[in-house]
């Protein structure tokens, strides 16, 4: 390369980068890989596991009282699937242990929930944001579809209402019309979030790139995503059923794969160097000079993690 080159590739052109939502094919062995990865995890560090699983399910179980306290008990099971949906959020601590056990750093409560104090910060929060409006549409759905189909009525028990809904036309009807939509907004939230949090706990990347990688990762790898969307979706059901209380068990291990998952999917940042890996090479305006006719580009220094 010449001198005048160097400077109209420096100064004329600006050095292009990775895409930052590029993603990898993967098939469901890599789906079987991420689960025994992520059940090692959860045998190596049990009380992080358990701990952020009691909080999931304790959660789950203050929303059902609560409905219940105001009467509203006919809402348990809607309140019940749509507290699912907020299970990326809470499972960030699983991440962030997972990343430590990843890379050998100390696993202590002060670093891990310090962690996920500090997301406040950052692009967690607006993810959460999406997280909480698809768990307001949903809501908002239920209840018009109540009104469409069972009128506005109210229902002495759980048991009224469910007996209502499987044994009337109009209750079979709300009850299929309301899973499929509620089915839908499940697939949405799964490829905005399935990817995004755990890279934005990763990266320093805003939450729109990140959910654009995470929607790129499931449209990249369909059959197996879904698959694992419905063994998620089938897990945490079963997992409610007694009180909430195999949550203490299949949060953390959903967490912990959904790590692993990410690390299979989104190739490593050019500055992550944990493998072996060298950023990029690039032309610098103050190195590339007319004197400098023959000198290679210095390799540009790695950006701060």
């Amino acid at each position: 390369m010449t001198g005048e080159q160097g400077n109209s590739a420096s100064e004329g052109q600006p050095v292009r980068r990775p895409d930052p939502t590029r993603v990898n094919a993967i098939g469901f062995d890599a789906i079987v890989d991420a689960l025994g990865a992520g059940m090692r995890d959860f045998r190596k560090a049990p009380r992080f596991g358990l701990f952020f699983g009691a909080v999931y399910a304790l959660g789950g179980i203050l929303v059902l009282l609560t409905a219940s306290a105001l009467h509203m008990s006919y809402l348990s099971y809607p309140l019940a699937i749509g507290f699912g949906l907020i299970g990326p959020f809470i499972a960030v601590g699983l991440y962030e242990v997972s990343r430590r056990l990843e890379t050998g750093e100390p696993l202590d409560w002060p670093g891990v929930l310090g962690v996920i104090w500090a997301q406040r910060k950052r692009e967690i929060a607006w993810m959460a944001f999406v997280v909480l409006f698809v768990q307001i549409m949903w809501m908002y759905q239920v209840r018009l579809l109540l009104a469409l189909f069972l009128g506005f009525k109210s229902f002495a028990s759980f048991g009224a209402f469910v007996e209502v809904v499987v044994t009337t036309p109009e209750g079979l009807m709300f009850l299929v019309i309301g899973n499929a939509i509620g089915a839908v907004l499940s697939i949405i939230l799964f490829s905005l979030t399935v990817v995004s949090f755990p890279m934005l706990l990763d990266r320093d990347v805003d939450f729109i790139t990140a959910m654009i990688t995470s929607v790129r990762a499931v449209v990249t790898s369909p059959k197996p995503m879904i698959g694992w969307a419905l063994v998620v979706t089938a897990t945490l059901i079963v997992s409610m059923l007694p009180l909430f209380a195999g949550l203490l068990v299949a949060l953390p291990v959903l967490g912990h794969t959904t790590w692993h998952l990410y690390r299979k999917l989104v190739p490593p940042a050019p500055q992550e160097d944990e493998a072996g890996l060298q950023p990029p090479e690039t032309t610098s305006p103050t190195a590339s000079s007319p004197s400098s006719t023959t000198a290679s580009p210095a390799p540009a220094a790695s950006p701060a993690r």
